[in-house]
């Protein structure tokens, strides 16, 4: 199957709080998009790596993603060597796709860099014909996606691209609350968080609202590039 764009996070729920809404758009507009977690998030303090699974398989739902696949790296500790690269390589040369939205390139949790690292050396790798990789006993063809976007996280960092994603941040909430052992929850026994706080799930609206407000539409999220965006025209530029 080929995506027209592939997400990839280091956790389940990374690619809904950063992208989500970007996601949801292009599925809209016909899109055909991916997700990919590098990890089954099981060094998460709230929550196990069976109810994650379950909480993004209805995110999932909600976004009309067209496939998801967890590589079940070790949460915390995996790192960007050869191993993890192949595993990455993988992936990008089965979908193929146009565009790969990655982690944030500094963040709070060590995985988001650590991660954003990882795929953006990877997607570069795939693309050579020395490097071999089979799926299924298959040898795959090399394959570079034409851009590589890394969405905002934790920290405010700021944005070389701005989307406005103002019919479908609805959409973006629906799909982060679906992990519901992560977030508020008033009823919740288990031990707090910087994300289980009514604070942050409020943020990840005000967050995209702001973003909004500096572009002139109600809600945007923001991604950092590795090259210069290019248009044809000054024209082009909202």
């Amino acid at each position: 199957m080929k995506l027209d764009i592939l997400a990839i996070g280091a956790h389940p729920d990374d690619v809904e709080l950063g992208c989500g809404a970007t996601i949801a758009k292009e599925i809209a507009h016909g899109k055909k998009v991916g997700i990919i977690d590098l990890t089954r998030g099981e060094l998460g303090t709230r929550g196990t790596a069976e109810t994650r699974a379950i909480e993004s398989s209805n995110a999932s739902k909600i976004l009309g993603i067209a496939v998801r696949e967890n590589l079940g790296f070790a949460d915390g500790f995996f790192v960007n060597d050869r191993q993890h690269q192949l595993e990455v390589i993988k992936m990008i040369r089965k979908y193929k796709p146009e565009i790969v939205l990655c982690n944030a390139v500094e963040d709070r949790h060590i995985d988001h860099a650590k991660g954003s690292q990882l795929v953006s050396d990877s997607c570069f790798l795939s693309g050579l014909v020395k490097i071999e990789t089979t799926l299924d006993k298959d040898l795959q063809e090399p394959w570079r996606p034409k851009q590589v976007y890394h969405y905002i996280q934790w920290k405010n960092l700021e944005p070389d691209v701005v989307v406005d994603v103002s019919d479908f941040i609805e959409v973006k909430m629906k799909a982060v609350l679906a992990y519901k052992t992560q977030f508020f929850d008033a009823s919740s026994k288990a031990p707090q968080t910087p994300i289980s706080s009514k604070n942050f799930t409020e943020s990840v609206n005000y967050r995209a609202r702001d973003l909004g407000r500096l572009i002139g539409v109600e809600f945007a999220e923001g991604f950092t590039t590795e090259r210069y965006p290019a248009v044809d025209s000054l024209f082009d530029l909202k």
